[in-house]
Order: C-alpha cells, then sequence, then structure tokens
C-alpha cells in the first residue's frame, strides 16, 4: 500500500467513528430508510428543507467502516447547503464510485472534498454499494420533501444499490 491509499485509509476510519450527523432522529421533515443487502449496513436519515436549503439532516445506521465514514463525510459536504450544490455534488459522488477504479476528473475530486479518499472503492463492485448508501437515502429524502411527504418512511424499506 503505497502512502497515499494509508493516508486515505486512515481518514476513512477516522471518519466511520467519528459519524459526523448522526444522531436521534427527531421526526422532523422527510426520511428514507435504505439496507445494502449485500452485507447488512442500513441507514435511516432526515431531512429538513427550507428556503431552497438543506436546513436540517440527521441520520442513524449501523454498519461497515465504508458505509459509516461516506455518511459522516456526505453530513460534513452538504449540511447546509442550497439543494442545486446538494444534487450536483450527490452526482459527483456517483459519478467517481462508478469510475470502476478509473481517473476521475481532479476538479470533480476538489469537490468532494475527504468524500474523495473513498474513490478507491470504486475498483471493488460490492464496496461501491456500501459508500453509496447514505447517498442513496439523502437522494430519496430529498425527492419525499420537494413532494411533501413528509414522514412518510417510517416503517418503510427500500434496497439500496440493488442494481448496479
Amino acid at each position: 500500500m503505497n502512502e497515499l491509499e494509508s493516508l486515505y485509509q486512515q481518514l476513512i476510519l477516522e471518519q466511520s467513528k467519528a459519524r459526523y450527523g448522526a444522531g436521534t432522529l427527531p421526526g422532523w421533515g422527510a426520511s428514507s430508510h435504505q439496507v445494502n443487502p449485500t452485507c447488512g449496513d442500513e441507514v435511516t436519515l432526515q431531512v429538513e428543507i427550507a428556503d431552497g436549503k438543506l436546513k436540517n439532516l440527521v441520520w442513524d445506521g449501523s454498519g461497515c467502516s465504508i458505509s459509516q465514514a461516506s455518511l459522516s463525510m456526505m453530513y460534513q459536504l452538504v449540511a447546509g447547503k442550497d439543494l442545486d450544490t446538494v444534487v450536483d455534488l450527490e452526482a459527483d459522488f456517483s459519478t467517481m464510485m462508478h469510475s470502476r477504479g478509473q481517473e476521475v476528473d481532479d476538479d470533480l475530486l476538489d469537490r468532494l472534498g475527504d468524500a474523495s479518499s473513498l474513490q478507491g472503492v470504486s475498483r471493488y463492485v460490492n464496496r461501491v454499494k456500501c459508500a453509496l448508501l447514505g447517498w442513496m437515502a439523502l437522494k430519496e429524502a430529498i425527492a419525499k420533501a420537494e413532494a411533501g411527504l413528509a414522514g412518510t418512511a417510517s416503517g418503510e424499506s427500500a434496497h439500496c444499490c440493488a442494481t448496479d
């Protein structure tokens, strides 16, 4: 393992322990529950949108260090941002995760900040699903919020990343 890969591995482990944005689900806004059936990772995520911004975001979940680090990094990237920026960041992250280990644009990596440390995960198809779990929950929760379906996910379960 080269020095950069080692640094990225350390960052992923630190983020998975930090769990930025994790907490008690307060019941406001729209939510999404996602499960990765290949490994058992799961997350429930809630958003509150106001004035075209992601006003509040909280998540509760469990899983491998990749899924937990990705959620933590996602929170740091999108919390408080306008929805257009959030949608663009989700698209950037998805592009990176589906690159299958191929180089992606440096500008895209810059926009993703620490989340770009997950780029190496794109070489491992089953691990991509772990990294995308929280982003899929975010995308669905925002769609529900925009459709006025706040709180509709309680008791529902969606399967993240069923196809690749």
